[in-house]
């Protein structure tokens, strides 16, 4: 039997417990679970060398989460779906919002590959609200963070809070 394989790709700027919960589900529906880092995305606020180090240090805590390799990659998400021949690309849906830009995303990604599947794992409820963006600005101005993301990103946050 083929290993199945996901991968997990974003911007991760920064990860936020809403990330964590979606690769802990995806994990225990697949046999292996890549973490891809977008080098290309959006503008943000870390590298994305910095933004994987930070995954993998906020995955350390979990056996089975550590296990997930953490890479950079830059370039379409279809090409990397071929190369390593994974069966599905895992997204977290926190909104109808979401649901509209993800269901786009996965169009054009069946056009260019029509192998290609997503598995959309929707936000659990006490984790809905949180997004990337809004922990960026209650950092901003020196907001709690607990709650919102890993212990580790939150004394990155501390320590360099965004501009």
């Amino acid at each position: 039997m083929t290993e199945r394989l996901a991968l997990y790709p974003g911007s991760f700027d920064p990860v936020t417990l809403g990330h964590i919960d979606v690769l802990q589900r995806a994990v225990r529906l697949f046999d292996r679970v890549v973490v891809l880092v977008a080098a290309g995305a959006k503008a943000g606020f870390w590298p994305a060398e910095q933004r994987a180090r930070l995954v993998a240090a906020s995955l350390a805590a979990d056996r089975q989460l550590a296990a997930c390799p953490i890479e950079v990659f830059e370039g379409l998400l279809v090409h990397e779906v071929e190369r390593r021949r994974a069966c599905a690309v895992i997204r977290g849906i926190r909104s109808a919002g979401d649901y509209e830009q993800e269901w786009g995303l996965h169009g054009v990604n069946v056009t260019l590959l029509p192998q290609f599947e997503t598995v959309w794992l929707p936000a659990r409820a006490s984790l809905a609200a949180i997004s990337s963006s809004l922990v960026r600005e209650v950092a901003r101005h020196g907001g709690p963070l607990d709650g919102l993301v890993p212990a580790p990103v939150a004394a990155a946050l501390a320590a360099a809070p965004p501009r």
